[in-house]
């Protein structure tokens, strides 16, 4: 899932060459957004489903009143976020101690993502890690909205970052290890290995930066956009910076281009900036 658009908090003071000197005011234009693309959906729908059947199957001794619960909290639709919600809450008002907890928190983590509540969206996501460090859909997505939610004013804001990092890396490393579960087909599962892979890179890039790391920056979003199908607009703006930082400017060109093609909050600025 995307907030590409959702960078209304600027990307820190970054000098760019070739006349830009303001990413935040290109970027602050962007209107709050957290509905995922159609084929991010499709992802996280099969993702709902191997956390049922694998939850499920792995506690076959559970009372089927409490499975039929965690069921139909699974089946709700990611864009239906305040149904899950609602199902969810009510699931641990009737079952504070099911061995189902982990799931149900992966899943309202995700649906307060939606919503943009990011004080349940932290604290489901770290209940849930809590439970499990290896969970990769929440690493992911929690290494992934920091550098986008970012404060450099914030304490512990540098802190924040590295706690990002730390847990992209770890996801990458759990996903190049990841076996396909018997319950998904080849084609769903490197389609979710791909999306995770892809979002991980992408949150690298940004984290470097933040950081002003534009050589690091650069390598880890080529590679969340080069073979994307739906490369993030947002990875093509900050790449073409990147590059311009790095006296690359026929490498910022062809990301701004890209980017320009994409219809979004930073089109028309990337428009611009291939034409300089």
């Amino acid at each position: 899932m995307s907030l590409a658009a959702k960078l209304g908090i600027g990307l820190g003071a970054v000098v760019f060459v070739a006349g830009m000197a303001c990413a935040p005011a290109a970027l602050a234009q962007a209107p709050a957004s957290g509905t995922p693309t159609a084929g991010q959906e499709s992802v996280n729908a099969m993702q709902n489903q191997l956390h049922y059947l694998t939850d499920v199957q792995r506690q076959s001794s559970v009372d089927p009143s409490e499975q039929n619960a965690y069921k139909k909290f699974y089946i709700v639709s990611p864009q239906d976020p305040d149904q899950k919600i609602k199902l969810g809450t009510e699931f641990f008002k009737k079952y504070p101690t099911s061995p189902f907890t982990e799931g149900v928190d992966v899943g309202l983590t995700n649906a307060y993502l939606a919503k943009q509540d990011w004080q349940n969206f932290y604290a489901y996501a770290n209940k849930s890690l809590a439970l499990n460090p290896d969970e990769v859909d929440v690493l992911t997505t929690v290494g992934w909205v920091i550098p986008h939610q970012y404060d450099p004013n914030s304490a512990g804001a540098a802190q924040q970052l590295q706690t990002a990092e730390t847990d992209e890396k770890h996801a990458l490393d759990l996903l190049s290890k990841m076996t396909k579960p018997k319950s998904m087909s080849e084609q769903e599962f490197a389609a979710m290995r791909t999306q995770k892979t892809e979002q991980a890179h992408s949150a690298l890039g940004l984290i470097y930066f933040r950081r002003g790391d534009y050589a690091n920056s650069a390598s880890e979003l080529q590679q969340s956009t080069q073979a994307a199908a739906s490369p993030d607009q947002t990875d093509l703006f900050v790449l073409g910076v990147d590059m311009q930082n790095l006296n690359r400017p026929s490498d910022a060109k062809a990301a701004f281009t890209r980017c320009g093609k994409i219809p979004g909050a930073l089109q028309t600025r990337c428009q611009q900036s291939a034409q300089k």
